[in-house]
């Protein structure tokens, strides 16, 4: 961590990585932003009571600045700056996972404990307990269904924190202008079974489920991927590619979907926030050609062999986690590792991109090569040569749910936000 250009502890790029990665920001007196992109990189303002304050507009927050004739921005929104946190506020955003802090010559050194995988490391350590998903499926002419997820974290809060998720996933949401995926998630006291939170679980779903891609990527992908290709556009997208773009070095990123209006919008999204080149191709076999980090995200409705087991050339890394099959049932002789976030997952209901292959025993305790928890706490290693084809298939672990909606929920605290409900 180097320190930033006006003598803070990180740089501008740094505070902007963290915007990025969700770090919520609840602007108050004395923080300090910068304003990208208006040729006022190099200036930092501090939200003052007196000159700089932070107000609701049309629905959303604005920053406006008062006091002065000659200013010509009269307010932004919060969205467009990015916030310089304090060492302070910087050792808060860490939490427990902060160990120290030491001046470097050209910055600061920061020992941290390993935060990223927290979740994934316990339930490989056995310091968990969760079921398998069950579905609920309305009669409503087969357009969707409800996933039900429960879990519990003996490290979370003072005894442990237990919760649900319940997700609707729904493919023709879209028509309706709402995302195919939207879910609540519920925490509750373990020892009490009080309810602590209820949240909004839709941001949570489609981060998580990127934050797991990489994961998978960081253990199993080769080190100098250089081209991502990732078929299908919903919510869950946006978080597998730019949080791959984080972990590689990629000189390209091909992106398809069904429909051309979805793919070409994904990938103008995509352009404006990355520096690595994107593109949008009509079909997955272009996407798929050559890749080295090849995502099946799709939505179909029936099974169709979109990722061809042909498409997988040596040292490739494989992410199928589509609702519905778009594998063909050759693929897992190829592969030199596979691997799934739960074994007892990756078997339970009807639904999964790799269902026919568990039913037909192509996918058993055999031929599984491991959990990814068992990976990420070094009980096995992930890749260990630049040939191996390996393949990571996860259906949504309910613990990654209960950690993020539990770290939620302690930001919700410390910023005196969100609603107190009386229960009982």
């Amino acid at each position: 961590m180097r320190r930033g250009e006006d003598g803070g502890v990180i740089t501008i790029e740094q505070a902007g990585r963290l915007r990025k990665a969700g770090v919520l920001w609840v602007p108050a007196a004395g923080d300090r932003f910068v304003v990208p992109d208006r040729d006022m990189d190099n200036d930092v303002f501090v939200v003052s009571d007196m000159t700089i304050e932070v107000h609701d507009y049309q629905g959303s927050k604005v920053i406006g600045f008062n006091g002065t004739t000659e200013w010509a921005l009269d307010s932004i929104e919060q969205r467009e700056v990015i916030w310089l946190p304090r060492e302070e506020q910087l050792r808060s955003l860490l939490g427990d996972h902060f160990r120290k802090l030491e001046v470097a010559p050209d910055g600061y050194t920061v020992e941290l404990t390993n935060s990223t995988h927290t979740a994934p490391d316990a339930d490989g350590e056995g310091r968990t307990s969760f079921e398998p998903r069950v579905h609920l499926t309305p009669s409503n002419g087969g357009i969707g269904h409800f996933n039900v997820l429960r879990g519990h974290l003996d490290g979370l809060g003072e005894h442990g924190i237990s919760g649900v998720k319940v997700v609707g996933d729904f493919v023709p949401n879209y028509q309706k202008g709402l995302p195919s995926e939207l879910a609540m998630a519920t925490l509750f006291d373990p020892t009490t079974g009080i309810p602590l939170a209820v949240l909004d679980a839709t941001m949570i779903t489609a981060a998580r489920t990127g934050a797991m891609t990489t994961v998978g990527a960081r253990y199993l992908a080769r080190r100098d991927s250089k081209i991502l290709a990732h078929a299908g556009a919903r919510g869950t997208a946006w978080w597998n590619v730019t949080m791959l773009d984080d972990l590689f070095d990629l000189d390209e990123i091909r992106v398809t979907s069904r429909r051309p209006e979805s793919r070409e919008k994904f990938a103008a999204e995509l352009s404006a926030e990355l520096t690595t080149p994107v593109r949008a191709v009509a079909t997955a076999e272009e996407a798929f050609d050559g890749a080295d980090v090849l995502v099946e995200a799709t939505r179909l409705t029936e099974p169709q062999p979109l990722l061809r087991t042909s498409a997988v050339k040596p040292g490739a890394f494989v992410v199928p986690y589509g609702t519905i099959s778009a594998v063909e049932l050759d693929l897992l002789d190829v592969m030199d590792k596979v691997v799934v976030d739960d074994w007892r997952e990756a078997q339970s209901g009807r639904f999964g991109s790799l269902r026919r292959h568990v039913d037909t025993g192509r996918l058993s305790p055999e031929t599984l090569y491991a959990e990814i928890g068992e990976i990420v706490a070094g009980r096995k290693p992930g890749r260990e040569n630049d040939a191996e084809r390996n393949l990571f298939w996860h259906r949504g672990l309910s613990l990654l749910d209960v950690a993020i909606a539990h770290l939620i929920l302690r930001k919700a605290e410390a910023a005196d936000v969100g609603t107190m409900l009386r229960f009982h």
